[in-house]
């Protein structure tokens, strides 16, 4: 077994171990597999591991990796978004994780319509209002949210977050129970709550699921140091 397959086996089981632990479904989390640097070899010793949900911060590495392994993968981009990219990521990635304003909203909706597709996308959230991160603050997604859910060509399947950098997980766990309550807030008065959170790296994917997280995005603990 190589490296990667016994990583992945081992997050897998910390997974179903904190699913254990708040009475949910290790079924509900998605486990994607952040490749960020690294090479089709080496992301393709994940594929063979079962590996399904890929994740991608920057288009180019995408555009390089993706002719090169299954076309069975669901990849997921993860990284910010700019404009001139969206016509591009568009056709490439199963889910958006990082839509970070009403403006990227309704310019992804316009490519969307005029590329004939329905992009499922998850709005990235900034709550804690570092300035060196992207994302809608509290006030603008509640301001917004009604004109969000009005953009006709997105299918907006949840939240997202990167909460600030800290040393020990449990700092991180209040961010992520108030995206999980932001969500829940949001979803009042909607015909189904927002299914997803994308919520929780390498150093804090186990409590990110304690708090909710549906998808957690892990590329140094599967992959090994960049």
């Amino acid at each position: 077994m190589s490296d990667v397959a016994t990583h992945l086996a081992d997050i897998h089981e910390n997974i179903r171990a904190a699913c254990a632990r708040v009475g949910r479904d290790a079924a509900e989390v998605t486990l994607i597999a952040v490749t960020k640097t690294f090479s089709a070899e080496r992301v393709r010793e994940a594929v063979d591991a079962g590996q399904i949900d890929v994740g991608e911060n920057r288009l180019q590495e995408a555009e390089s990796k993706i002719p090169l392994l299954p076309a069975s993968l669901r990849w997921h981009y993860i990284g910010q978004l700019q404009r001139n990219k969206v016509r591009k990521v568009l056709p490439l990635f199963a889910m958006i994780h990082s839509i970070d304003s009403l403006r990227l909203a309704q310019y992804t909706n316009e490519v969307a319509r005029e590329l004939g597709l329905f992009p499922r996308v998850f709005l990235q959230v900034n709550h804690a209002g570092e300035e060196s991160k992207a994302g809608f603050s509290l006030e603008s997604l509640r301001a917004e949210w009604e004109t969000l859910l009005g953009l006709d060509r997105l299918e907006i399947v949840g939240l997202m977050t990167v909460p600030p950098a800290v040393e020990d997980p449990e700092q991180s766990r209040p961010w992520f129970a108030a995206l999980r309550e932001l969500r829940d807030e949001l979803s009042r008065g909607m015909p189904s709550t927002l299914p997803y959170l994308s919520m929780g790296m390498s150093g804090d994917y186990v409590v990110a699921i304690e708090e909710g997280a549906t998808h957690v995005r892990v590329g140094s603990a599967i992959f090994g140091s960049r």
